[in-house]
């Protein structure tokens, strides 16, 4: 059961919102239509629905809102968009990654491949699919978690009346199983023949919710088309043979050269063309629609939304016709399945391994860092005057960040990226323990992936040294340990800028825009901070934080405690702590806290 209250859309400078005071409700059991023009609203309602957008009002899934479900992928199943993931994944790398995410067993791709007909394009990219190709791979993912409720947004767009036919068998089986189902739609035909309630949307507000059966009988009414090179002369013909006949025929001019007679057969057009000879290239009858009914009473509403006892048993006998009488076979749905819940990040730890490494994104970063690092190493070698350490790291003086740097925050920009442009891992982040288990996931992953570019950029630039300049260049420096710690925390660090700025602006551009305003904005201002006679010096902090302590540590901690307040007294340091100081305070507060309605 879904039940919408009071949907509203924020409002819209100089124009009406969107979505104003939206209610209705989708029962179980059956399929719902939510039909509407391109501008009537019914997009920004399912968003408002599923919490993609800001808006007032909400909306309960058996009783309880989204972002108050714990496994809401269990829950509800979305189709929102285009390809629903990276156009370089293949279509069972992307679905394995979303078992990840989800918690359920890896081999449910394989099933759910099976039962959308995909099995033969497990191997494509998804930015090669077909449009068909796409909308099966779309309700594969949204069935892949077992979910109770369907939100579809126009699932049959764009697609071929065999498409639609098994798109729209694939929900009646679904709803069939006791399941919701809400589409949207734009075409009154499609919701008369593939739903059981229509919920009628007209510039952002609900005039109709009918029965199927009643929306086609008001809604729709049998029409003539015909296409003439002679369609104004045409049409004059038969308005006046209507008025000597006393007939009641409106004849209504479309585009170009057709018009739609209402009131009439084809065998009387066709008469009437054929005694005058005018020529004819298309004489068809169609089931035309006569426009949005107008506004309901509110009491003729409320009772519209209680569904009667006949009405419901004569929307069962005409799913049973339908489903005796239909030339499309339903399409079989994936057995379902049982999920044990977990509380631990393993899911989502799981489900960034995939994603990091299901696209071939990560690994073209890593190896052109790879590769101007050690040409730049070479080439600093040769020009002189460049401490060594600087020649291992391939940083020279007149670039803000290293190559290493900043190929760890573009992966850590672009670790956000699927789930702020795909819906249906949006609906996955909709509980905040969730969400929190993400974040871990990701700065897990982002961390472990700039320790390996970090360690491989010195390997990489240190042997390509031996190799050219000999044993000199390449030798261990005296304070390596400290050397070490401090090139690690800064690889790191820039990789955790870069995704938690991505997090908080939900761009990547913004991610790397974070990372250099490091060096380039904050380390002038962290230099001035610690300039000038009013400075203090901190000699001595190590041995009175250890005076301070209730217990004796280790004889020489001090010397690693001195270690890291040099690295954090360093300008990029100190700038780079604190800038993730204020990107994890800021992602606390715009992403992870509760939403209370």
């Amino acid at each position: 059961m879904i039940q919408a209250i009071g949907l509203t859309s924020n409002a819209r400078r100089d124009q009406p919102p969107a979505a104003d005071d939206v209610s209705f409700e989708a029962p179980p059991g059956r399929v719902t239509a939510l039909l509407g023009a391109a501008d009537s609203g019914t997009a920004t309602v399912l968003r408002l629905m599923l919490e993609l957008q800001a808006g007032r009002g909400v909306t309960y899934f058996r009783g309880r809102p989204l972002h108050r479900i714990a496994r809401p992928s269990r829950e509800v199943g979305v189709l929102v968009g285009d390809v629903p993931g990276h156009p370089g994944r293949t279509v069972r790398g992307h679905l394995r990654m979303l078992c990840a995410a989800t918690g359920v067993p890896l081999s449910r791709a394989d099933d759910v491949l099976e039962s959308v007909g995909l099995v033969s394009l497990r191997d494509q990219r998804l930015g090669t699919l077909s449009r068909g190709m796409d909308r099966r791979l779309g309700l594969a993912c949204a069935v892949l978690a077992d979910p109770h409720t369907l939100v579809l947004d126009k699932p049959s767009d764009g697609l071929c009346a065999r498409e639609s036919a098994w798109l729209h068998g694939a929900l009646r089986a679904h709803a069939d199983q006791g399941g919701t189902v809400l589409f949207s739609t734009a075409d009154p035909r499609e919701a008369a023949r593939g739903a059981d309630r229509v919920v009628t949307l007209d510039q952002g507000k609900v005039v109709a919710d009918q029965e199927a059966d009643a929306f086609a009988r008001t809604r729709l009414r049998p029409r003539v088309a015909v296409r003439s090179p002679y369609a104004a002369r045409l049409g004059a013909l038969l308005a006046k043979e209507a008025r000597v006949t006393q007939r009641s025929v409106e004849i209504v001019r479309e585009d170009g050269n057709r018009l739609s007679v209402y009131g009439s057969h084809c065998a009387d057009v066709g008469e009437t063309a054929f005694r005058h000879g005018v020529l004819i290239h298309q004489l068809a009858d169609e089931v035309g629609d006569c426009g949005p009914p107008p506004p309901p009473e509110p009491s003729e509403r409320a009772a519209a939304a209680t569904p009667k006892p006949e009405a419901a048993a004569q929307g069962a006998r005409r799913r049973e016709a339908r489903g005796r009488g239909s030339q499309a076979p339903l399409s079989p749905l994936p057995p379902p399945i049982t999920v044990r819940p977990a509380r631990t990040p393993l899911n989502p730890l799981r489900y960034e391994v995939r994603r990091a490494t299901g696209v071939s994104t990560g690994w073209l970063v890593t190896l052109l860092v790879l590769t101007v690092s050690t040409l730049m190493a070479v080439a600093l070698a040769r020009a002189g005057h460049t401490p060594q350490p600087r020649l291992l790291a391939a940083w020279p003086h007149e670039l803000p960040l290293p190559p290493a740097a900043m190929g760890a925050g573009l992966l850590g920009a672009l670790a956000f990226g699927d789930e702020f442009r795909h819906p249906a891992l949006a609906v996955y982040r909709a509980a905040v323990p969730r969400r929190l288990g993400l974040l871990l996931a990701k700065l897990a992953v982002s961390a472990a992936t700039g320790l390996l570019i970090a360690l491989a950029t010195v390997v990489c630039a240190g042997g390509a040294l031996h190799l050219v300049y000999g044993s000199e260049l390449s030798r261990v420096p005296a304070d390596w340990p400290l050397l070490t710690v401090s090139w690690l925390a800064l690889v790191v660090g820039c990789a955790w800028a870069g995704l938690l700025a991505a997090g908080v602006f939900r761009s990547t551009a913004a991610g790397l825009a974070a990372l250099l305003a490091v060096p380039v904005v904050l380390v002038p201002l962290v230099q001035k901070a610690f300039e000038g006679p009013s400075a203090r010096s901190a000699a001595g902090l190590p041995g009175r934080l250890r005076d301070l302590a209730l217990s004796q540590w280790p004889f020489g901690s001090e010397r690693y405690i001195a270690g890291a307040l040099r690295v954090i007294a360093q300008p990029v340091g100190g700038a780079l702590l604190l800038s993730l100081t204020v990107l994890l305070c800021a992602y606390l507060l715009t992403t992870l806290r509760t939403r209370l309605r």
